[in-house]
């Protein structure tokens, strides 16, 4: 009995670790409308950045508060960034692409969004988000019954179609899938075009999907900018700007939210050219600052400091640094504090980390001084104040435990092994062989029959 119970909890604690390790994909989102202004310049994330919940639900408010209420989400079964690469091309200049009609919309749609990269399970939250925002049901159709809709400009309306990622044969190949799914998109446009009525459509998946690309019958010259890539290079933020720094900080999303506003400071933080401002910044021995400011972050400027302390440990006989406080000015509101906890490498070291949050749901590092509402996120977090050599970040102290989630069902695989085969030895060693037996040549027994 306690061996079943522990299995049970061994498979249980196997499911959860599969689901977060699946949870962990990305998937890519594009949204055009036939208004043009919804979506800034800046909307668009670097490359590399994986878009979450809030952050996402944050660009398609902006785009239904203030663009059409007719609605058209195209959904797909899966799909991923390696399906544009592999099997899409530049707009217009790759005949063989799988995407003709998705690149001709996008091109030429007045207004577009293109996220490389946001978290399935914030995608996979679009169409309730939009069922909440628009306070309607979706209406589920294809390419046929949309055709006999009338839709009317004044009242909203959410179309829902669904594109599978693979069909009943499984003798297509993924390119044909694709090709058949970006048919029924234009089938889906074209007679949406032909009521002359506004639209903003939405195509993104339920999950990711994984494919290999083949390079094989690309030419030399044919490699490159290709569908959902970006142009920007950036780097990290460095105090001084010119001559040999002296502190370096980097993160491919840096984005802060409050009442579901987000100030996304990723593209105004990094890169060669980039209008923050780090003059207030300072280090000493025991103490170092890095303050940035922003001139102009949602209509008011912004003052972001990293307040850092460098002190010695006589147990391991080394200076450490450690980021003890984080402040957050807003125009002329108050000052915002972040404390904190477990960001501290050796001096000579620099910390990174996948995830530097207040989000409690993402083990936060970062507490909130008070109930302010504000929110701090940075992904790929990787900071030094000490030791600088360069634009090259030291030899990284990171946040992960030793023990991945990889590493604990391996463990408690063996375990569950090691369980069996010992109960198993236990039950065969613990077999008794009897020790009398009956003698085929002995007398037999009579009993003797009264009448």
């Amino acid at each position: 009995m306690a061996l079943r119970e522990a299995a049970g909890r061994l498979v249980l604690l196997l499911s959860a670790l599969a689901a977060s390790a699946v949870r962990a994909g990305q998937v890519p989102l594009l949204a055009w409308s036939s208004q043009s202004s919804l979506w800034s310049p800046l909307a668009a994330p670097h490359e590399g950045h994986v878009v979450t919940e809030t952050q996402l639900a944050a660009l398609l408010d902006s785009a239904l508060n203030n663009g059409p209420h007719n609605v058209l989400l195209l959904l797909q079964d899966k799909l991923s960034v390696e399906d544009f690469t592999a099997y899409g091309g530049v707009f217009g200049n790759k005949p063989d692409s799988a995407f003709p009609n998705l690149e001709n919309a996008l091109a030429a749609a007045p207004s577009s969004l293109v996220l490389p990269s946001v978290d399935w399970f914030a995608a996979s939250a679009v169409p309730a988000f939009l069922k909440a925002k628009l306070g309607i049901a979706p209406l589920h159709v294809d390419q046929n019954t949309l055709q006999e809709l009338k839709l009317n400009a004044s009242l909203p309306a959410l179309l829902l179609v669904r594109l599978p990622y693979t069909t009943g044969s499984s003798l297509m190949a993924p390119k044909e899938v694709l090709t058949s799914n970006d048919e029924i998109l234009g089938q889906v446009l074209s007679a949406l075009q032909s009521e002359d009525i506004p639209y903003t459509a939405i195509l993104t998946a339920l999950r990711p999907s994984r494919v290999v690309r083949d390079v094989s019958d690309l030419a030399p010259e044919k490699v490159g900018r290709q569908l959902l890539q970006k142009d920007e290079t950036l780097s990290p933020l460095q105090y001084p700007k010119t001559g040999t720094p002296k502190i370096l900080f980097w993160a491919s999303n840096f984005s802060l939210s409050f009442n579901k506003t987000l100030y996304d400071l990723t593209n105004l933080t990094f890169g060669n050219n980039t209008p923050v401002n780090v003059d207030g910044s300072k280090t000493t021995q025991d103490f170092s600052l890095l303050e940035m400011k922003y001139e102009n972050v949602g209509g008011n400027p912004m003052t972001v400091r990293f307040h850092v302390r460098n002190r010695r440990y006589n147990v391991s006989a080394r200076f450490w640094f450690s980021l003890y406080l984080v402040e957050v000015i807003h125009g002329g509101g108050p000052v915002v504090n972040f404390t904190a906890t477990q960001i501290t490498a050796p001096s000579n070291y620099s910390f990174s980390c996948v995830q530097v949050s207040s989000f409690p749901a993402s083990e936060a590092l970062l507490i909130p001084g008070s109930d302010h509402g504000w929110k701090l996120t940075m992904t790929n977090f990787q900071f030094q104040s000490y030791n600088v050599t360069g634009l090259r970040f030291s030899y990284a102290s990171d946040c992960a435990g030793f023990f991945s989630p990889g590493i604990w069902m391996g463990l408690l695989t063996s375990l569950l092994l090691v369980a069996i085969f010992t109960y198993g030895l236990h039950m065969v060693m613990s077999l008794k062989t009897m020790d009398r037996f009956d003698d085929p040549k002995g007398p037999t027994i009579s009993v003797p029959q009264t009448e």
